[in-house]
């Protein structure tokens, strides 16, 4: 098979291309992204190529699968940004997979298109997917799901997979997740076990994750199978309050979300944090998936814990650990994250705000 992997230098496209080099039936990876990598694994192929304009035709020829990752996280405070990367760069990829004759797509959804929970009993992939619409991620998730009814119905004979991840985090990709959801205030010393006594909780938070490692083996057996539909994958167990008090080695307090989110929201507003209020609402009403249907068709089991991953990922925190991707890199940020500042904090990627060429 020849794969190619759309966002293969991001926190899950650098796990999918390691995932597809061990499996014998792939002969040919190209991964495709804005900037290219500074080392690919041996025989990978990197194309460069954006979504949003590129002529994406010339790099699925031939291909067996196309994997579409791409994904845009900021800039938060201008959406029509992130649509345009993430609803109809995922558009303009399907169109051309569809164009060029490629028998299988295998789509990043996520654990964010589904509706709001009623309560915390498991769901399956038959959840309603409309998201919910007060955060562009998750408005930009749901759509990518019509716009992959509406795929599939315009072309039966492609195989279309969608894969709805939980929460997903590698010690390299520590750097990028700060910068995108915490931002440049957050300290690195604070970030690990033991340092803070008491740990504030929002009532109600309870979250699923998974290691990158374990998102890119799922990503990588629907590709090469015969798999059809929606997959949840995420990791046990379900991380609660609890068990962040456990990992964080604190006593936990509850404190009201409403107490939270005005902090969140004067944050954002003041550019003093990228993550958008809305976000937070949307975090507290996502469903407890149930990962039996992976487990069982795809053949897949996480080989980390939930605990184990975030484990690694604060212990990453601390360390400013990241990758040798431009995505991942522990200096994006720049010295003392000045091009985080300068970016506007949710108002431009500081990679790409610095010119960064896009290829």
């Amino acid at each position: 098979m020849r794969v190619v992997v759309v966002g293969a230098t991001g926190n899950i496209g650098t796990s999918v291309v390691s995932a597809l080099t061990a499996e014998p039936v792939v002969t040919s990876i190209v991964g495709v992204a804005r900037r290219a990598p500074s080392t690919l694994p041996s025989g990978v192929e990197f194309a460069g190529a954006d979504v949003r304009m590129d002529d994406l035709g010339r790099v699925f020829r031939n291909a067996d699968a196309v994997v579409q990752l791409a994904w845009l996280f900021q800039p938060t405070h201008r959406p029509e940004v992130t649509w345009r990367a993430n609803v109809i760069g995922t558009q303009r990829v399907l169109a051309a997979a569809a164009a060029e004759g490629v028998p299988a797509v295998v789509c990043a959804s996520s654990i964010g298109a589904y509706s709001p929970a009623r309560d915390d009993d498991p769901v399956d992939e038959s959840w309603p997917t409309d998201g919910w619409p007060l955060a562009a991620y998750t408005r930009e998730k749901a759509y990518v799901e019509r716009v992959l009814d509406a795929f599939e119905t315009e072309h039966p004979d492609t195989r279309v997979v969608r894969m709805r991840p939980s929460f997903v985090f590698q010690r390299a990709s520590a750097s990028e997740q700060r910068r995108l959801f915490a931002g440049p205030l957050l300290p690195h010393p604070l970030v690990r076990p033991g340092v803070v006594p008491i740990l504030p909780i929002p009532r109600g938070l309870r979250m699923q994750a998974l290691h990158s490692h374990d998102a890119g083996r799922a990503f990588a057996r629907a590709a090469v199978t015969d798999a059809r539909g929606a997959f949840n994958i995420a990791a046990d167990p379900v991380l609660d309050r609890a068990r962040l008090g456990e990992l964080f080695e604190a006593r936990t307090v509850e404190v009201p979300p409403g107490t939270v989110r005005a902090a969140l929201s004067t944050a954002w507003r003041l550019r003093l944090a990228p993550t958008p209020p809305g976000l937070f609402d949307a975090l507290l009403r996502l469903p407890i998936m149930d990962t039996g249907r992976a487990r069982t068709e795809l053949d897949w089991t996480p080989r980390f814990t939930a605990f184990e991953t975030l484990r690694e990922v604060l212990d990453g925190f601390r360390a400013n650990a990241g990758g040798d991707t431009p995505p991942l890199a522990s200096d994006a940020g720049g010295r003392f994250r000045i091009k985080e500042f300068a970016s506007g904090v949710g108002g431009r990627d500081p990679v790409d705000a610095w010119g960064v060429p896009a290829h």
